[in-house]
């Protein structure tokens, strides 16, 4: 097997190894993927990142998105990995690009950009599918205690509790029990903790399934905190465009763009800087 060539990129701080299928690793074999996803991924043994983007062929669009998260598991939705396949896309400097994806047809578009001697870096914007499934207020058992949980489907399901003193929280701790509770059945939902910062404005700190750890961002998770966030606001009566900025624990802050209407959204948009960190070749291994 030729050494496979690979893009390693990042957005918000979430860093992902890009793998076009269409050219290496042609196998169906799912399992075989996971484990190599496993491998790969590991920090200080490999190249190491919290997931791989798998670039696959497309009847209706460009081209198709598959994510693995770093543990071998494949969620239907990725935002910050959306946003670097669309930087990747762009590097033919075409400027708007649609794909597919497990949670449905993703549009991108560049903003701006500039490039250097080192890296690709670009504003981008990317339409999410529909969000559904907004439930509020639900009390869970969360060692020992009850904990109010709202949630909401961005094309992952994200459970979101607002908080105060988001620097104090235990996200490891707590964020791994509320993942794992039965509620969100086997598979298990992501888990934000989100302190209001202002009117407009956000601050996130996100467990994500799947890496099994708090990561510096979550672009679906911060779109679904955004949303949260919007609905339960005691304005929220008509219909309109609204925007929530969304500070990430790596210190970006990214934009949610939406028309708002009485508990439905629709027209949803995130935003953010994505960058190319390098190019390289995995000798294979196994």
């Amino acid at each position: 097997m030729a050494d496979i060539e690979f893009y390693k990129l990042q957005a918000s701080g979430n860093d992902f190894i890009l793998i076009d299928r269409r050219k290496f690793l042609k196998s169906k074999n799912k399992r075989a993927l996971s484990v190599f996803v496993r491998k790969v991924c590991q920090r200080k043994k490999a190249v190491g990142a919290d997931g791989v983007l798998f670039i696959e062929s497309s009847k209706k669009s460009d081209f198709k998105m598959r994510i693995f998260n770093s543990d071998g598991s494949e969620p239907q939705m990725c935002g910050n990995g959306a946003r670097c396949a669309a930087l990747w896309k762009f590097l033919d400097r075409s400027k708007e690009t649609t794909f597919d994806t497990k949670a449905g047809e993703i549009t991108a578009c560049l903003n701006s950009a500039k490039s250097g001697r080192k890296f690709f870096e670009a504003m981008i914007k990317i339409k999410m599918t529909t969000p559904f499934g907004f439930k509020e207020n639900i009390s869970l058992g969360i060692l020992k205690r009850k904990i109010k949980v709202n949630l909401i489907n961005t094309g992952v399901p994200h459970a979101v509790i607002f908080v105060d003193g988001l620097g104090s929280i235990d996200v490891e701790k707590i964020g791994s029990a509320v993942r794992s509770h039965r509620f969100f059945g086997p598979r298990g939902a992501n888990v934000n903790f989100v302190q209001p910062l202002g009117r407009g404005s956000i601050a996130i700190r996100t467990y994500e399934r799947g890496v099994e750890a708090e990561t510096l961002a979550c672009g679906t998770g911060s779109v679904a905190s955004a949303l949260v966030y919007s609905l339960k606001r005691e304005e929220n009566n008509s219909q309109n465009r609204d925007g929530v900025k969304v500070k990430t624990k790596g210190g970006e802050t990214l934009t949610v763009d939406f028309n708002r209407g009485k508990k439905k959204i629709n027209d949803v948009w995130l935003g953010g800087k994505a960058s190319l960190v390098y190019r390289g070749k995995i000798f294979c291994f196994r």
